[in-house]
C-alpha cells in the first residue's frame, strides 16, 4: 500500500494542473493553424514548382529550336547570297550560269519554308515565354506568403516555447520536496492514462474522469488513512482526498 503525506497528496494536484497546462501548449504547438497553412502552401508551392520546371525547360528547348531555325536560315541566305553573286559576275558556261538560277529559285523556297518555321518557333517561345513569367511571378508570390506564415509561425512557437519555460520553472518548485514514491507513481500514471495521474475528490466525484463514484467506495475512501494513496475506482488514478468544506 503507497503511502505519502496528505499535504503532498494535495500539492500533487498543483503539479497536475501545470502539466495539463504543459500538455495544452504542447497540443497548441502540434495543431497551430500556421501548420495547416504552410502543409497547403507547401503542396501548391510543389505543384507550381513543377510547372516552373515545365515551363523552364520547354522555353529552354524552343530557345535551342529557335538557334537551329535561325541558323538554317542563315545557311541558305548565306548559299543564296553567294550564289547571286556568281551570278552577277556572270562568270562560267551558260548551263552553270542556268544551274545557278534554278538552285536560287530552289534557295528562295527553301528559305521562305525555314522562315515560317523560325516564325513558328518563335511565336511558341513568346507564349511559352509569357507563360513561364505567369507561372514564376505566382511562384514567387507563393514564396512570399510561405515565408510570411514561417514567421508567424515561428513567432507563436516563440511565445508558447515561453510561457512553457516559465510553467516548467513552477513545476519544478512545485514538485520539490514531494515524496518520491508518490511523484513516481503519477508520472507512471501520467504516462499511461493520457497525460492525467491525479484529480481531487469532490463530493463523489472524480475530477479525472469526472465519474460519479460508488457510495460505499467513497466512504472507504474518505475513512482510509489521511497518509493512504488512493485510486479512483473507474479510471486508476490517484485520487486526492480534500479537506472536508464546513456546511454552513
Amino acid at each position: 500500500m503507497t503511502t505519502a503525506p496528505a499535504a503532498d497528496q494535495r500539492r500533487l494536484l498543483d503539479v497536475q494542473e501545470l502539466d495539463t497546462r504543459l500538455d495544452q501548449i504542447a497540443h497548441k504547438r502540434r495543431t497551430l493553424p500556421e501548420l495547416a497553412r504552410l502543409v497547403e502552401l507547401d503542396s501548391q508551392v510543389d505543384d507550381l514548382h513543377t510547372a516552373l520546371v515545365t515551363s523552364r525547360t520547354a522555353v529552354g528547348d524552343l530557345k535551342r529550336e529557335l538557334t537551329k531555325a535561325e541558323a538554317d536560315v542563315e545557311q541558305v541566305a548565306n548559299r543564296a547570297a553567294r550564289d547571286q553573286a556568281r551570278l552577277d559576275s556572270g562568270q562560267g558556261s551558260p548551263k552553270d550560269l542556268q544551274a545557278l538560277q534554278h538552285e536560287l529559285v530552289a534557295l528562295g523556297r527553301r528559305q521562305s519554308d525555314l522562315e515560317e518555321v523560325e516564325l513558328d518557333v518563335m511565336e511558341r517561345l513568346e507564349a511559352h515565354e509569357k507563360a513561364l513569367a505567369e507561372v514564376t511571378s505566382a511562384h514567387d508570390s507563393l514564396a512570399s506568403r510561405r515565408a510570411a506564415v514561417v514567421e508567424e509561425r515561428d513567432a507563436a512557437f516563440a511565445a508558447l516555447d515561453t510561457d512553457a519555460e516559465k510553467i516548467r520553472a513552477e513545476r519544478a518548485v512545485a514538485v520539490q520536496g514531494l515524496d518520491a514514491a508518490l511523484v513516481a507513481l503519477y508520472e507512471k500514471l501520467r504516462a499511461q492514462l493520457g497525460g492525467r495521474g491525479a484529480g481531487a475528490l469532490r463530493g463523489a466525484r472524480c475530477e479525472s474522469c469526472r465519474l460519479e463514484l460508488n457510495p460505499l467506495d467513497v466512504e472507504a475512501i474518505r475513512k482510509a488513512p489521511e497518509d493512504q494513496v488512493v485510486r479512483c475506482e473507474e479510471c486508476g488514478r490517484i485520487l486526492v482526498r480534500l479537506p472536508e468544506q464546513p456546511r454552513g
